[in-house]
């Protein structure tokens, strides 16, 4: 049976293990074009929804509260998913060893992330389109 101390050891690449090996140039920049484009958008997607929520906590009246909340979790939500899509990566770039030592890569796509953030963002949208009905009850 198959055990390491490290969840990095099951990723090889060259059949050297991901946190041991020395990346090629091209390697390199496909590594950090992938980082600049999907985990570095999300964590910048974060940030400005965490911004917006302090904006909208610091401007506006105690009845805007619930908006600024609602935009601060969400801002949580896509960091929580920008910390999974940077897990799924490492499956992504590496071969993946076995229980049996064998060796296999296999195209992943990011459907999962991509379905964890649009059920994310619609849930956010509705909740903002009751909370602003909610508001305009009040009036």
């Amino acid at each position: 049976m198959f055990s390491s101390r490290h969840p990095e050891d099951r990723f090889r690449l060259r059949a050297h293990r991901a946190r041991s090996i020395e990346l090629t140039e091209p390697e390199l920049v496909e590594i950090r074009a992938a980082q600049r484009t999907f985990e570095g958008a999300y964590v910048r997607t974060s940030l400005s929804q965490f911004s917006f929520a302090l904006i909208i906590l610091k401007i506006f009246t105690s009845e805007f509260y619930s908006i600024g909340a609602l935009f601060a979790v969400y801002g949580a939500g896509v960091l929580l998913v920008s910390a999974y899509r940077r897990q799924q990566g490492n499956r992504q770039f590496f071969n993946e060893v076995g229980q049996g030592g064998e060796e296999r890569k296999r195209f992943r796509t990011s459907g999962n992330v991509v379905v964890v953030l649009t059920a994310l963002s619609i849930a956010a949208y509705v909740t903002l389109l009751v909370l602003t009905l909610r508001l305009e009850n009040k009036s």
